[in-house]
């Protein structure tokens, strides 16, 4: 198997469609009412600590297999298992890491087609002068019309795989470059606007001067697992992404400046949100709902709330659409890997996951009261265990094979630290990391 004939085009387009991959819903949806429950400045500090401990030494050896095999998952992983004489058997973590993302991608997109709904809505002026209960009743009624969800669900969908369909650089390359710029400057304009509200100081000091009473192993546990879900690291999504990496790239750099823009998104985003939030009086721990119910709740008691929110839901949309995108690559790669053409790679990927977001569509409907498992739905199931159990599978597996498996001189070649370098790294892997992802797994099994 030859090496793939793609690369980024340079080293900010690495690093951009990375950070598509990282910025999404688990920074824009998920931080906001996970740092909610969790005590606010307390879960941030942890998360940030975890992000260094746990998410950068894991990003680093997801990308790293990629580079050293300069193939799809599965391809990469087989040679590179072959070459230090240990079992083929580990290419197939490959094929689990396109498993996760195809589990993770199929409730993704129905979530996402969610923005489009509240998009459309806030530009018509519908939250306008709506009371609590009528914004409240809204949701759930959209919640239970299936025919809706699968329109937005397929029309999220379509606008993810055309561009994926259109290759590396014609289509991921170009469209990180516009969108992700794009996101921070709307970002930057909600947190500007943010600070002109009653609540900005106080969601400042509530995010920043943490209360150690606050601190319980179950915050811990929440603020490592969500360091581990907001990096996109444990589904061999990365992989197919250092398999493009620029030769001159420096690794160790690059994800760190993932991490730093992947965690400025979730704090811009909590104090946009937290402002308009205490600005009302709200309760900031209100759990998923945050995003779709408590925010149009406050946004329509604001002046220009209306405005402001559809810049948000714009912004939440083309979060999570720059992130399907460069989720769905590496199962399409995948594909290709095994000698199938981009298109048809991208067409079978499209529809495998379109069918699998149905059973997540009707979920609030006419499946609602199918409970297979732990007396959860299909879409509580698939919207929770891929997340909190196959990534951290994944990524104890693939710290493992980067740190105790991987041809030596390959890895020092492919990290490009040096010798001394890549002994640290490795043993912060081996000593640090894997313990801990260890951890994050048993979490999120119990």
């Amino acid at each position: 198997m030859s090496e793939t004939l793609e690369r980024w085009g340079s080293k900010r387009a690495f690093i951009l469609a990375v950070t598509g991959a990282a910025v999404g819903l688990g920074n824009i949806w998920r931080f906001p009412y996970v740092a909610g429950e969790n005590g606010g400045a307390a879960f941030l500090l942890i998360y940030v600590a975890f992000v260094l401990l746990l998410g950068i030494p894991v990003m680093m050896a997801e990308i790293l297999i990629g580079r050293a095999g300069r193939r799809g998952p599965i391809q990469a992983l087989g040679a590179l298992a072959a070459q230090a004489g240990a079992s083929p058997n580990w290419r197939w973590l490959g094929l689990f890491g396109a498993l996760t993302v195809f589990c993770i991608l199929s409730f993704y997109s129905v979530v996402s087609g969610w923005s489009i709904e509240f998009l459309v809505a806030s530009i018509n002026g519908q939250f306008n002068g709506a009371s609590a209960a009528e914004i409240g009743a809204g949701f759930e009624t959209f919640l239970a019309n299936p025919g809706l969800l699968i329109f937005n669900h397929s029309l999220f969908l379509f606008m993810t795989m055309t561009v994926v369909a259109a290759g590396v650089s014609k289509g991921l390359e170009r469209l990180n470059n516009l969108l992700m710029p794009l996101l921070y400057a709307l970002l930057l304009l909600l947190a500007v606007y943010a600070a002109t509200t009653d609540g900005f100081s106080t969601a400042l000091a509530w995010l920043f001067l943490p209360s150690f009473d606050a601190l319980t192993p179950t915050v811990v546990l929440h603020a490592m697992g969500h360091a581990f879900f907001t990096l996109a690291v444990g589904a061999c999504a990365l992989m197919a992404y250092g398999a493009y990496m620029p030769e001159e790239q420096s690794l160790p750099k690059a994800a760190f400046a993932v991490a730093a823009l992947d965690i400025s998104v979730a704090l811009l985003a909590g104090i946009a949100i937290f402002s308009v939030v205490f600005a009302q009086g709200m309760d900031p721990a209100e759990g998923p709902g945050l995003m779709f119910v408590t925010l149009p709740i406050a946004f329509s008691e604001l002046p220009g709330g209306a405005i402001w929110l559809s810049v948000f839901f714009l912004l939440l949309l083309l979060a999570t659409w720059t992130s399907a995108i460069n989720l769905a690559e590496p199962m399409v790669a995948t594909l290709q890997g095994l000698g199938l053409r981009r298109s048809i790679s991208t067409a079978i990927v499209a529809f495998s996951v379109w069918l699998m977001g149905l059973l997540s569509a009707f979920s609030f409907s006419t499946l609602a009261e199918f409970r297979p498992l732990f007396g959860r739905n299909i879409f509580e199931l698939v919207s929770s265990i891929p997340p909190d159990v196959f990534l951290p599978l994944g990524g104890l597996l693939i710290a493992t094979f980067a740190a105790w498996v991987m041809p030596h001189n390959a890895a020092v070649s492919a990290l490009g630290m040096g010798e001394r370098g890549y002994r640290l790294w490795r043993n912060i892997v081996r000593w640090v990391s894997i313990p801990l992802t260890f951890i994050v797994l048993l979490g999120g099994l119990l």
